[in-house]
């Protein structure tokens, strides 16, 4: 196995995790992991099964903490594995359309914002003409 820090061709059997999973050791960084390293499954105690429950609860659009009851997991877990698989995917598509060239760019649809005036509650009043407001102060001639 190859070392993902340093990169060295032959990396070393060095006992197993708690949970069973083979660990490894570069000789020539001194560096212990796991071949699940740089996924999803690095040091979390889910299985692929969980993780996959949750994201696809995630993707069908229900709520973090409606996960979280579902999966009987707890709401920072379900988070964590939310946002790290977020990241994955950004480093992913990120890595696919960097060297895409394009002539032209269609827009398919255009949204934009609109700001809305304040609420009627904190509009200022309109005064009448002549009229004096208690904030107004007299002016000397």
């Amino acid at each position: 196995m190859e070392c993902p820090f340093c990169e060295h061709p032959k990396a070393h059997k060095h006992s197993k995790t708690s949970a069973g999973h083979q660990r490894f050791r570069c000789p020539n960084c001194r560096q212990t992991f796991t071949d699940t390293i740089d996924t999803l499954y690095y040091r979390r105690q889910l299985t692929p099964a969980d993780i996959e429950s949750i994201l696809q609860a995630h993707t069908e659009g229900v709520s973090l903490r409606g996960i979280a009851r579902l999966t009987k997991h707890a709401y920072n877990t379900v988070v964590d594995v939310v946002r790290a698989s977020s990241q994955k995917a950004q480093l992913i598509h990120n890595e696919e359309v960097k060297d895409i060239e394009t002539e032209q760019v269609i827009a398919d649809e255009m949204w934009s914002f609109v700001k809305k005036s304040a609420p009627p509650a904190l509009r200022s009043p309109q005064r009448k003409a002549g009229a004096s407001s208690k904030n107004d102060v007299p002016q000397k001639t």
